[in-house]
């Protein structure tokens, strides 16, 4: 129960974990100052003496505890692994951020869609980590662990945007089960394109075209005729490859028929702008969040994991670009929240604490024109 006499005052810190600003002074000890949130109605600790350099940036980043403990001067790895929890605990959640932070005119309604399957004790499989990158920003409006990869987490994942108010024009994503679904269910106006690489992908892998020759006319026919000419012409292109091509092969029937099918989905991309076939740009995430994982064999829990997640999530989002090319060279010595953050947005004090300093105010809008 709140004692009488606290009303809160505005240079009070927001909540780390909700981010309101509803919040009120708890007591103190030393530098400490503690602080009472009446939106989440839970305390928080901020330390105002001298900070040491955060490390959960340099964890996240690959640096190992040992080392991080070494050059801080700790006796060892455990002291830095307790502080590094502490702090990745402290920080806000990514959907958070994205609320109370970012513009939702700044995104472009075109969103990548994957996910990166974890290990985590107590799930006999992998589980995923599934998240969301708005294209021409780079940025990863939200991102979570699931238990599975079906029609709920898909519909989980599609919620939050919504309470985002973020305008999806288009998801471009793999051929994941139950994500069309759940896109219908949340956003029906919405449309999905498939990633062209691994639907040619799964083609090559079906009739064995790597140690076999026996359909690469077929296939080499498919993409000539079918992917790469304009929209105008693929519905010929399709009868052309299945009367020249098919024979009686119901396999080779199968995989045209199919095509046809799902030719809206496919070829999506040549009725929205800069929409792209390919989710390329969140293939080149998961490179690096493999990179990463590497060196953790498994999370211990279902909730470490999602903290963990979720501030790879952030350092990701603040930290700048240097290796984008062609129409995304602009991005570079630009960090992805930056792109999208308000002009008057406030930064998050849990983030200056914590290292990541306030970026400035990108004018996004000049560069995509």
């Amino acid at each position: 129960m709140l004692k009488k006499g606290y009303y809160g005052e505005k240079n009070n810190p927001k909540c780390p974990k909700c981010l309101s600003s509803k919040t009120i002074k708890w007591g103190s000890q030393g530098s400490c100052k503690r602080y009472f949130c009446k939106g989440c109605r839970d305390t928080f600790s901020i330390d105002h003496g001298p900070k040491d350099p955060p490390l959960w940036i340099f964890h996240v980043d690959g640096t190992p505890f040992r080392c991080l403990g070494d050059q801080q001067g700790y006796s060892g790895g455990k002291q830095v692994y307790l502080k590094v929890g502490r702090e990745i605990n402290l920080l806000p959640w990514n959907w958070q951020l994205t609320k109370n932070l970012c513009d939702s005119k700044r995104f472009c309604g075109i969103l990548v869609i994957d996910g990166k399957h974890v290990r985590v004790q107590g799930f006999e499989k992998k589980i995923p980590f599934i998240y969301a990158i708005d294209y021409l920003t780079h940025d990863i409006v939200h991102g979570d662990l699931f238990p599975a990869e079906d029609e709920m987490a898909f519909s989980q994942l599609f919620q939050k945007l919504y309470d985002l108010d973020y305008d999806l024009k288009i998801v471009v994503s793999d051929d994941r089960a139950g994500l069309k679904q759940a896109l219908n269910k949340v956003f029906p106006y919405a449309r999905l394109q498939l990633c062209r690489n691994h639907y040619l992908e799964n083609i090559r892998v079906d009739l064995n075209i790597r140690s076999s020759d026996k359909y690469h006319h077929f296939f080499n026919s498919l993409v000539k005729h079918v992917f790469e000419v304009p929209e105008d012409k693929i519905t010929t292109g399709l009868m052309h490859v299945f009367y020249e091509r098919c024979g009686k092969n119901r396999t080779l029937q199968n995989i045209v028929t199919t095509i046809q099918a799902r030719q809206e989905d496919l070829f999506n991309y040549l009725r929205f702008k800069d929409c792209p076939k390919t989710n390329n740009i969140i293939e080149s995430y998961n490179s690096h969040f493999q990179d990463r994982l590497k060196s953790i064999k498994s999370f211990q829990s279902f909730k470490s994991a999602r903290q963990w997640l979720n501030a790879y999530v952030i350092r990701r989002r603040t930290k700048a670009f240097t290796d984008c090319k062609k129409k995304f060279k602009h991005l570079n010595k630009h960090a992805a929240l930056e792109l999208t953050i308000k002009k008057q947005a406030l930064w998050p004090d849990t983030l200056k604490i914590l290292g990541i300093n306030k970026v400035n105010y990108f004018d996004f809008n000049e560069k995509i024109d």
